[in-house]
């Protein structure tokens, strides 16, 4: 096993991952910060409520990159199913807790997807259309999320039969429910704006 390019990759996949795309993004189109203004959670879709759709398209578009790029080091490093999960956790937890923002990061959404896309992607064809058909059906974007990424351990097994991918994907989706509480908790009670009255990305 390759230790060291195990831990050089999953340290540089949690610095990559608490680059803040929300922050850094409001920063340079000179927007508020994404902490200070509506739901004060530094991810796209708080950008998108404070900035339009385009600040919010490259947010989105940078935090789905936190989990391509770093994963796809480890490929070229030659990491194995362990390394490669190892290196996703580290760098979603890496937007979850950046250690750049005072480990104040946002929700995980687009990271997750980004690390489904390079681990596997007909994992990631099924998140995304899992996510498109409970949003058109139920129109809230955060059931979606949470549904999609909930059945995530299911398609690693389908698809991969690889049990590290299982477990890595079990663990971030608990992290990724856990940072949901707060639209879980609006879904039942019935407060959760669905699509088309406020995007949630």
């Amino acid at each position: 096993m390759l230790y060291f390019e195990i831990i050089f990759a999953t340290l540089i996949a949690y610095l990559f991952g608490s680059i803040s795309s929300a922050i850094v993004v409001c920063k340079l189109m000179r927007l508020p910060d994404p902490r200070t203004q509506g739901s004060k959670n530094p991810g796209a879709t708080n950008v998108l409520r404070i900035g339009g759709k385009k600040a919010a398209a490259i947010t989105l578009l940078g935090d789905v990159l936190k989990g391509i790029i770093p994963i796809l080091l480890a490929k070229y490093l030659g990491l194995n199913a362990v390394g490669l999960s190892l290196v996703a956790f580290a760098a979603f937890i890496g937007h979850l807790f950046p250690i750049f923002f005072g480990f104040e990061g946002g929700k995980g959404v687009a990271t997750l997807l980004g690390c489904l896309l390079a681990l596997s992607w007909p994992v990631a064809v099924a998140w995304m259309v899992t996510w498109l058909v409970v949003a058109f059906i139920f129109r809230y974007s955060s059931l979606a999320a949470l549904t999609a990424s909930w059945l995530t351990p299911f398609f690693f097994w389908f698809f991969t039969k690889n049990t590290d991918f299982v477990i890595v994907s079990t663990i971030m989706l608990i992290f990724l429910t856990y940072r949901h509480q707060s639209n879980i908790l609006k879904l039942f009670s019935g407060q959760e704006s669905k699509i088309g009255k406020r995007v949630k990305l």
